[in-house]
């Protein structure tokens, strides 16, 4: 065999090897590709919009129809924080709320309609003209989430007293 032929072999080899890594090579990365597209497409799906619907009711949390005040709407959003050992006082609604427990733990007095107990992430149609007292009788503040659907003119909220026993 002259040199001629066995550094034609050894290219040949060496070409073979040289194929065999670039085939290696496209299809680790196209292994990877496909990995990472799946990711992608997982992400794509995680940064769709979703929605958790909170509450869907038409009736007050102790069975009252809910009714929107006649003239001009005027929604009011607010946070109301209630300190520990704190309490609202007793009041009532002449409009309908939507209340969401953000923080905390919230035990509320409806008189001769009971007491009820809201906790963090729980949501509900506050009473309308029921005089309520809410108290904080936790370790830590209590905060709301408080989306009164008023109308212009109309108060939110009205002092009252505690009702006969």
């Amino acid at each position: 065999m002259s040199v001629t032929s066995r550094n034609r072999g050894c290219r040949l080899r060496r070409s073979a090897h040289f194929v065999a890594g670039v085939a290696a090579g496209i299809g680790l990365t196209l292994l990877v590709g496909a990995f990472m597209g799946a990711g992608i497409a997982d992400a794509r799906k995680s940064l769709q919009p979703s929605v958790d619907t909170l509450i869907s009711i038409s009736e007050t949390i102790l069975g009252e129809p809910i009714s929107y005040p006649t003239g001009t709407a005027k929604v009011t959003a607010a946070v109301i924080t209630v300190p520990v050992g704190a309490s609202t006082g007793w009041h009532s609604h002449g409009v309908p709320l939507f209340a969401y427990i953000l923080e905390g733990e919230l035990t509320v007095d409806y008189g001769e309609n009971g007491v009820r107990t809201y906790r963090s992430g729980i949501g509900f149609m506050e009473a309308i003209d029921i005089a309520h007292d809410g108290r904080n009788g936790g370790d830590s503040d209590v905060r709301i989430l408080a989306v009164y659907m008023g109308a212009e003119g109309k108060a939110l909220s009205r002092k009252a007293g505690p009702p006969s026993q």
